[in-house]
């Protein structure tokens, strides 16, 4: 009886043991995780462009929403890359154009692919 005891703490213990010496955290394989233009433009909206705290998907909060800006964009076919440069004109609320310019400081600032997918995100709002 001890016997079988002892061996089956020795085959517990072994079964832990192989378990902790799986690699933590991330796999380490090499796995190339491709996000969408959307994807990455909702992260830059949400996150470093703070875009989200004047612009919500289906309301007006500071700025319009989401859903207004793609349409007017879409309407007047205007130029969303050249307003995140900061060398197009305010089409969708002029009038709110001030309060932008602070942010505008940031837009002008993102890679020509970061601005690309946060022209895809708001477009992808669009149905």
């Amino acid at each position: 009886m001890k016997k079988a005891l002892f061996l089956f703490a020795v085959l517990a213990f072994l079964s832990c043991k192989k378990k902790s010496q799986e690699p933590f955290g991330k796999p380490t394989e090499n796995t190339t995780e491709v996000q969408t233009p959307e994807a990455l433009g909702k992260e830059i909206f949400e996150g470093k462009g703070n875009c989200v705290a004047c612009h919500q998907v289906d309301q007006k909060v500071i700025g319009p929403s989401i859903k207004e800006i793609a349409k007017i964009y879409k309407e007047k076919n205007g130029n969303m890359i050249g307003f995140l440069k900061g060398e197009g004109e305010a089409i969708v609320d002029p009038a709110q154009f001030p309060v932008m310019q602070a942010n505008l400081e940031i837009t002008k600032a993102f890679t020509e692919e970061e601005q690309k997918a946060v022209e895809a995100y708001i477009n992808s709002n669009l149905k």
